[in-house]
Parts: structure tokens; sequence; C-alpha cells
């Protein structure tokens, strides 16, 4: 046997044995869209490595447990798609142009695709059944970072004198969190954008605005 055919069934032989390499941004990602769809509890491993195209040898090296995987798949969402809405928020000057625009941006990535799928915050994370209680605990802390961000935001809007000074805020925050869920509901059960946006304004039109005085 030459060395060179020696040498080409050791290196085939040390491929065969190697861990087949593949694009960890994109497994995730592929699994975030699969969580998404199907929320955590109705997910299977099977599902998991089916969109990854890897097997689960692979995918518990690379993300630990399924747990592990679901927690950087919210990750991925919230630092992508998941936090337009409230990147919008932050973007306008004016609280009525932010909220309406982050609740539009939340409509927009609610009923995208051909099967709309909601929030993967407020909605997928539902799907966390009472047994992984360390998991449901860090979902509702999500939510509630959220709630924080959006009662920051409403403060600043009382304290510039774009909303009432009389506002409750907390109650006013909490609202919002409560349209952000229906919205939710509402696009998985197909309503049609149009009047998802109606809803919006309708919102937008009951904020408590500060009155004008009347010039004497």
């Amino acid at each position: 046997m030459s060395s060179e055919t020696q040498e080409t069934q050791e290196t085939r032989h040390k491929t065969r044995g190697r861990p087949r390499a593949f694009d960890r941004e994109a497994a995730l990602r592929n699994a975030m869209e699969v969580f998404w769809a199907k929320g955590f509890d109705t997910c299977s491993v099977a599902d998991l490595v089916d969109a990854m195209g890897i097997n689960s040898p692979s995918l518990y090296a690379a993300f630990g447990s399924k747990e592990d995987l679901y927690r950087e798949a919210v990750g991925l969402y919230t630092d992508t798609e998941g936090g337009a809405a409230l990147r919008q928020l932050q973007a306008h000057e004016s609280v009525r142009d932010g909220l309406r625009a982050m609740f539009r941006a939340s409509v927009e990535l609610f009923t995208g695709g051909p099967n709309p799928r909601g929030c993967m915050i407020f909605l997928g994370a539902m799907s966390v059944g009472t047994e992984h209680a360390q998991l449901r605990a860090e979902m509702q802390k999500r939510r509630r970072k959220v709630a924080s961000i959006v009662a920051a935001r409403l403060t600043r809007a009382v304290e510039n004198g774009e909303l009432d000074v009389r506002t409750d805020v907390p109650a006013l925050a909490a609202l919002c969190m409560t349209l952000f869920a229906g919205l939710s509901i509402q696009a998985q059960d197909g309503v049609r954008k149009a009047a998802l946006f109606a809803a919006i304004d309708q919102f937008i039109a009951t904020l408590p605005v500060r009155a004008k005085r009347v010039a004497q």
C-alpha cells in the first residue's frame, strides 16, 4: 500500500469520526421559528432537530437542554423581530406617535407570513408548563420588563406635559400590556390588519392628554 493511499484512508476515517459542522446562528434562528409557531411544550425535540438540520446529540452539545435552547431562541427574538416594537416607542418624540408606531409594528409582526403566530413573549411563552417553573418565571420577568419600559416612557410623557399630570401610569402601562396580548390573540385568530390598526387608533384617541389652557 502506498503512503498516499494510506494517508487518504486515514483522512477519511478521521472525517467520518468527526461531528458534522453546522451554522449555529442559522440553527438557532430555525429553532426560534419552530418555538414561535408551536410554543415550548408542544414543540418536540424531533421538531427542532428537523428544522435545525442537526441530530439530537449535536443539539444538546451546542445548546444544552431544550430549555436552554428556548432561552436562546427567545433572546434572539427579543434582539431582532420582537424588539422592533419597543424600538419604535423610543424612536418618536411624541408619546402618542411612539405608542401608535409600537402597536402597529407589533401587528405587522404578528400578522406576517401565511400563518399568523402572534407574539412569542406574550403567547408563545404561555405554553411553558408549570413543571418548568424557572422558565415560566423568566418569561414573566421578560413581560414585566416590557411593561417597565412602557411605564418609563409614559412617565416621561407626564413629566414633559404630553399626558395629564393625573395620569395613572401603572394602570395605563398595564392597559398597554393588555392591548399587546389582545392584538397578539386576534392576529392569531386571523383578524384583518386594518381592524387591528383601527383598534390601535381608538386606544390612542383615549390617552389622557394634558388639557390646553383657554386664553383669557
